[in-house]
């Protein structure tokens, strides 16, 4: 496999691991405090909110900056992927995968909208 390939490989596995990670760590969180640090039927819905609940060590913030962390693997992939086929010369896939980028970071933005 060449270096690329790997390369692409790792930031999937590394993503992977690190979210993995941080949601187990939110749920030893909510198991020990027995609540998700938020008041009854108020939880964080935009990023902002769900740092800050994370930073704060609240433990529903913390699993949903895990599960954000999980979310954004493959689009960071994808750039890394960009940055790999331009190294390479590979207009053609920098390209198609601009395209994916595009519509990956738009459909994120529309799916905030609804």
């Amino acid at each position: 496999m060449d270096s690329v390939g790997l390369m692409i490989g790792w930031t999937l596995r590394i993503g992977i691991t690190m979210s993995s990670l941080i949601i187990i760590f939110g749920l030893i969180l909510f198991y020990a405090e027995g609540q998700s640090g938020y008041e009854a039927d108020r939880y964080p819905t935009h990023i902002k909110d769900i740092m800050q609940g994370c930073f704060a060590l609240k433990p529903y913030g913390v699993i949903l900056m895990g599960l954000l962390a999980l979310m954004l693997t493959p689009v960071f992939r994808v750039g890394i992927s960009i940055i790999a086929f331009l190294i390479e010369k590979d207009y053609l896939y920098t390209v198609i995968t601009l395209i994916v980028f595009s519509i990956l970071i738009i459909s994120f933005y529309i799916g905030r909208m609804a």
